[in-house]
C-alpha cells in the first residue's frame, strides 16, 4: 500500500453529517444535550432537581473515549492494551489502590478484547465516542454521586433510566412530533447550535462533483433533521451536491449486518415506505439500507468492479471501524480533539461561540468566562485524548490511549475538521497511518501536542 493517500484516486467520496460535515458549537450543544437528558430524569423518573444545576467547572469531566464499566459502576479511561489508566466512581477519582482492587494488580479490564475487536456496546459496558451522547457521561457520574449522598444503592435501573432519557430525546419521531428537549430547541434556533460550512468547503464539494466524483451522504440522523441541518450549513440547494443521500442509516449496522442486512427504503414526506427495496437501482435519497447493496450501485455508476471509496466520519464505533473493517473503505476521521491540543483552527469562525444575535449573549458570556471547557479540550481530570501522562514519585509515564491506537488502526488519516483540507488541491498527497511509521504520521495538518511530546520522549 502506498504511504500516501489522495482524494483524486478515489471514485466515491462519502460523508457522515453530524460532527463531520456539520460542526456544532460544542459548548452550546453539550449544555442542551445534558439538560435534555437530566430534565427527563427529573420530570419522568423522579430524580433530584439538583441534577439540573451545573457549574462551568463540572464540564471538565466531559471527555470523549470513556467507557462505563456497568458491572463495577465505574467510568474508565483505557490504554491501547486495555489497561485502566484512570477511573472514577461517580465523578470522584479512584486511587491506584482502588483501581487495583477493582481490576487486579495489572489493572486489566476484562471486557477489553470484546470491545477492541467489535466496537459494539453490551449489557456490561458502554463507551462514549461521540458528542451526541457524551454529556450522558457527566450525567451518569453525577447521578451516582447523588445516590451515594442519599445512601441509595446503585442498581442497573440507573443505566436503564439513562438509556430511556437518550431514547426519549433522540427518538426518530421526536423531530416530527416536537417531543423531548433537543430537537425542538435546534428547530427553534439552529444558528445557536450549528456552524455553517465555510465557502471553501462548499467550493470543495462542488469541485469534487464537477471532477466526476460520486458524492455520498450517509447519516444515522432521520431525514427531517438531516434536511434542517443541511439547509442551515450548506444552503437550500444542498441536494445538488450529493448523488446519494442515505438517512436513518442505523450505523454501524449499515456496514456490519451482513447477511441479515436491512433493505433500503424510499421516503415520501420524510416517511419511510413500509416495503423494503430488493436492491438499489439508481442514485437518490433513501433511508436505512446496507453497504453491499450500495456497493453494487456504486459499481454500476463507476463501471468499475471495485470502486475506491473514502468515507469521512467522527465516530470510531459508527464510522471508522465498520467502514474500514466491513466495507474495506478508506476512512478519514474528524478528531476535534486535535484543535484542543494545539492544531490551529482552519477558519476564522470563533470556536464554539455563537454570534451574539444567536443567543442570550450576556448570560452565555458570563458562564463561559467562568471556565466552561469545550468537550474537545484536554481535561484536567482525565488528561489527553491521545496520550495519558501520569506522575508517580517524580517519575513521569506516558501511555498511548486506546482511542489513539484505534485512530491509527482503522483510519487512513485524521484531521480536526473538513475545513482543514478544503483549500487543498484534490491531488494533494497526505501521509497515511501505517504500522511501520511513527504514530504521529497520518495527522493533518500536524499531530496534537501530546503525541509530539510522546514521540520526542520515545526517541
Amino acid at each position: 500500500m502506498s504511504e500516501y493517500f489522495s482524494l483524486s484516486e478515489c471514485d466515491v467520496i462519502g460523508f457522515d453529517l453530524d460532527h463531520t460535515l456539520c460542526r456544532y458549537y460544542l459548548k452550546e450543544t453539550s449544555r442542551l444535550i445534558y439538560e435534555s437528558f437530566a430534565g427527563y430524569l427529573v420530570e419522568h423518573k423522579g430524580y433530584d432537581k439538583d441534577l439540573l444545576n451545573l457549574t462551568p467547572a463540572d464540564w471538565d469531566f466531559c471527555f470523549k473515549g470513556l467507557v462505563v464499566d456497568l458491572e463495577e459502576g465505574n467510568l474508565v479511561k483505557l490504554a491501547e492494551d486495555g489497561t485502566v489508566l484512570r477511573a472514577t466512581h461517580g465523578t470522584k477519582n479512584l486511587s491506584t489502590d482502588d483501581i487495583i482492587k477493582h481490576y487486579g494488580p495489572k489493572r486489566e479490564w476484562k471486557h477489553f478484547n470484546s470491545l477492541n475487536t467489535s466496537y459494539t456496546r453490551s449489557a456490561k459496558y458502554y463507551f462514549y465516542d461521540n458528542y451526541f451522547d457524551l454529556p450522558g457521561a457527566l450525567l451518569c457520574a453525577r447521578v451516582v454521586d447523588m445516590l451515594h449522598k442519599q445512601g441509595v444503592e446503585i442498581t442497573s435501573d440507573l443505566w436503564k433510566d439513562i438509556v430511556a432519557a437518550i431514547d426519549h430525546n433522540y427518538n426518530t419521531s421526536a423531530f416530527r412530533e416536537d417531543t423531548g428537549t433537543y430537537f425542538p430547541s435546534v428547530k427553534r434556533c439552529p444558528g445557536r447550535y450549528l456552524q455553517p460550512c465555510s465557502d471553501a468547503v462548499k467550493r470543495w464539494l462542488r469541485s469534487m462533483k464537477n471532477s466526476g466524483k460520486i458524492l455520498l451522504l450517509i447519516t444515522s440522523s432521520h431525514s427531517d433533521y438531516c434536511r434542517l441541518v443541511c439547509e442551515h450549513i450548506l444552503g437550500t440547494d444542498f441536494e445538488e451536491l450529493f448523488d446519494i443521500i442515505i438517512t436513518n442509516a442505523l450505523k454501524p449496522g449499515f456496514f456490519s449486518l451482513v447477511p441479515q442486512q436491512r433493505p433500503f427504503r424510499t421516503l415520501v414526506d420524510d416517511v419511510e415506505d413500509s416495503e423494503g427495496l430488493p436492491s438499489l437501482e439508481k442514485p437518490g435519497w433513501y433511508s436505512q439500507g446496507n453497504w453491499p447493496h450500495l456497493h453494487e450501485l456504486l459499481k454500476n455508476m463507476t463501471n468499475k468492479p471495485e470502486p475506491k471509496v473514502v468515507y469521512f466520519g467522527d465516530s470510531m464505533r459508527s464510522d471508522m471501524f465498520p467502514a474500514c473493517s466491513f466495507g474495506k473503505w478508506e476512512t478519514v476521521m474528524i478528531v476535534e480533539e486535535m484543535e484542543g491540543e494545539g492544531v490551529p483552527r482552519a477558519n476564522a469562525t470563533p470556536c464554539n461561540s455563537p454570534t451574539p444575535a444567536e443567543g442570550p449573549a450576556e448570560k452565555k458570556g458570563k458562564f463561559e468566562d467562568q471556565g466552561m471547557k469545550s468537550p474537545s479540550d484536554v481535561s484536567n481530570q482525565w488528561g489527553s485524548y491521545f496520550v495519558d501522562v501520569q506522575k508517580n514519585e517524580g517519575e513521569e509515564t506516558q501511555r498511548l490511549t486506546w482511542c489513539c491506537h484505534s485512530i491509527h488502526t482503522y483510519s487512513t488519516m485524521a484531521i480536526p475538521s473538513i475545513e482543514a483540507i478544503a483549500d487543498l488541491p484534490l491531488d494533494f498527497k497526505f501521509q497515511r497511518f501505517s504500522s511501520d511509521k511513527p504514530v504521529t504520521t497520518g495527522y493533518y495538518p500536524r499531530p496534537p501536542d501530546s503525541l509530539l511530546k510522546w514521540e520526542e520522549n520515545s526517541s
